[in-house]
């Protein structure tokens, strides 16, 4: 299959100032935009057969609107802003790009994680601001460091970031619980035993969240599933905002049910500055750059590539299944 035009909607997320689109303008005339809103999306994809998107929304309204479309290339693995069900009813093929950010979004969750075990940062600006030259105590501290050794670290989602961070975890000499719809409760791994949902909340001292979004995980962290933690529990969420019931979340920050929250992500980015969870205490929040290492990007931009040559070859790479966990 021959194409003539692709068009990437958001350009600058996934090569910034050290990488580029040379690779693919070998393939086809690219038309690449650093940022689309949502009412230039279908004058800039017109004749495009090839689309990529990192986080821009393409629906059914906009597929209506762009017959030449044949091809949309996520450039992310999670996929829930295009509307499968309405491309496939059109014939138009959704790819993502599966395990590019593994390491870099499970060395992210621990980032969280050893940031309230040990509050490396605090401490650090502490020293910088004089706190430790006027102390009486030659060793100065904030407050109770943990030890992550013998904790319980739960995680909602095993495919490679979830089996991932429960290697790390192992490594530090905690117990992993981890659940997940394709196992069979009690059965195990390596590094892992596999519990139920109820007993991922109740027996962990941390949960992460490294689930894909749908019908099932929207809002998993919400009011009853927050009463069933450990009191002093912590939350890492490094998936999807909208995993979280935020108001929820703020108010158990609040009373002290939930003791630490580390979230790389939010239902709505940028935020506002209304979100509940900003300025909530004990919540460390990172702007959905855990994936942005430049080694994540590159394997990204290879494997998006691979993708849409394979597609022109006939042969369908990462095609992404609607049900797939």
């Amino acid at each position: 299959m021959k194409i003539n035009k692709i068009v990437i909607l958001d350009a600058f997320t996934s090569v910034r100032d050290d990488l580029n689109w040379n690779a693919f303008e070998a393939v086809a005339k690219v038309d690449a935009f650093d940022r689309t809103s949502p009412d230039q999306v279908v004058e800039r994809c017109a004749g495009a057969e090839v689309v990529l998107t990192n986080k821009v929304v393409l629906n059914s309204a906009h597929f209506e609107e762009l017959p030449d479309l044949k091809y949309v290339g996520v450039l992310a693995t999670g996929f829930n802003n295009v509307d499968l069900s309405a491309a496939r009813a059109r014939g138009i093929d959704v790819t993502n790009i599966p395990a590019y950010s593994t390491d870099s979004v499970a060395q992210a969750v621990f980032s969280h994680i050893l940031e309230f075990a040990n509050m490396t940062a605090k401490h650090a600006a502490a020293v910088r601001e004089g706190q430790w030259s006027t102390s009486k105590d030659i060793c100065f501290s904030l407050g109770r460091l943990t030890e992550l050794a013998g904790m319980t670290l739960g995680i909602i989602g095993y495919g490679a970031i979830g089996k991932t961070v429960a290697k790390i975890a192992r490594a530090f000499g905690m117990k992993v619980i981890a659940y997940t719809p394709r196992l069979k409760v009690g059965c195990s791994d390596i590094f892992a035993t596999f519990a139920s949902l109820d007993e991922v909340f109740a027996a962990s001292d941390i949960v992460s969240l490294n689930c894909p979004l749908n019908d099932f995980t929207r809002g998993i962290i919400n009011e009853k599933n927050i009463a069933k933690m450990k009191d002093g529990a912590w939350i890492i969420n490094t998936g999807r905002g909208s995993l979280v019931d935020e108001k929820a979340l703020a108010e158990a920050l609040r009373s002290g049910k939930i003791g630490a929250a580390g979230l790389d992500v939010l239902s709505s980015e940028p935020p506002s500055s209304a979100n509940p969870l900003i300025g909530a205490p004990n919540c460390n929040i990172t702007p959905h750059n855990a994936w942005t290492t430049y080694a994540a990007r590159k394997r990204l931009l290879d494997i998006a590539l691979d993708n849409l040559n394979s597609w022109i070859a006939g042969e369908k790479k990462n095609v992404v299944n609607q049900n797939a966990w």
